[in-house]
């Protein structure tokens, strides 16, 4: 019989991962629209910062309690350190992928606002 993938105890990563979005995602969904409401960042800056730091979460979550997991097994040092450095790999691109889209947007707004000032 298929068990379900999320309740299925064989499988407590994927729900530490979830449980990770979960809580980085209140969070910083409740910090993003105080700053909304007080004017401090735009709609979209609050969306696509709650998004980046629910992924983040997640994935520390997720490293964070395989690497346990790992730790506690006889001869599984290789196997935690090889976890929290594709975890903490996994945090460091969505930064760089932020940055890079951050950047663009940055380009874009530029280039449209020498448009309209050429006009």
């Amino acid at each position: 019989m298929n068990q379900p993938l999320i309740n299925n105890p064989a499988n407590p990563i994927l729900r530490s991962v979830i449980t990770g979005a979960v809580a980085s995602a209140v969070a910083s969904g409740t910090i993003n629209m105080r700053k909304v409401k007080n004017e401090e960042i735009s709609t979209q800056e609050a969306l696509r910062d709650t998004l980046k730091r629910t992924s983040q979460g997640a994935i520390a979550t997720g490293a964070a309690v395989a690497t346990a997991n790992y730790l506690t097994q006889k001869g599984g040092l290789f196997k935690a350190l090889t976890t929290i450095s594709v975890g903490m790999a996994g945090i460091y691109a969505l930064e760089v992928l932020d940055d890079k889209l951050n950047n663009q947007c940055n380009e874009l707004v530029c280039e449209e606002t020498n448009l309209v000032e050429q006009e």
